[in-house]
């Protein structure tokens, strides 16, 4: 089912997201529904007006086989380098910035079989740390554009 996305300014976007709790299986499922529509390739709870500790993503569906993913309770774990990269926000349509994020991160979350670990690097990982700024209420607008030339 494809959800309904919250825009900005709702201040639901504002919420620092808590732990999720119960089974989310149809919900994600309806979440990675809403993404593919949207276009995007990530989109976490808030954005749907839920606010728990999830999002889904795929980074790389545009460009070539979809790989869809859920991620309940995620924290990041360690980070590295540095990468600049122009966002954009389905709950921002049409408000394109250039953020500066880690070029890789460390990923823990619960999955099927436990909690686990995952590293991630490149666009990948700027997804990533865009989406998880959503469960703490934090926004693309929050980050000062940075230049095309600052060094990475």
């Amino acid at each position: 089912m494809i959800l309904p996305i919250v825009m900005h300014p709702d201040p639901t976007l504002r919420v620092v997201c808590r732990p999720v709790a119960g089974d989310v299986t149809q919900l994600a499922r309806d979440m990675l529904d809403t993404m593919y529509a949207a276009p995007g390739r990530g989109l976490a709870g808030p954005q749907v007006g839920v606010t728990e500790r999830l999002f889904v993503l795929d980074a790389s569906w545009k460009d070539g086989l979809a790989d869809p993913r859920v991620f309940v309770n995620p924290e990041i774990v360690a980070r590295e380098g540095r990468q600049v990269n122009i966002e954009g926000c389905l709950s921002i349509p049409d408000t394109p910035r250039r953020v500066v994020r880690p070029a890789e991160i460390t990923l823990a979350f619960d999955g099927p079989s436990g909690r686990r670990e995952e590293r991630f690097s490149g666009f990948a990982a700027a997804c990533i740390c865009h989406e998880m700024d959503h469960l703490d209420g934090v926004l693309i607008l929050d980050y000062p554009e940075a230049e095309p030339a600052d060094p990475v």
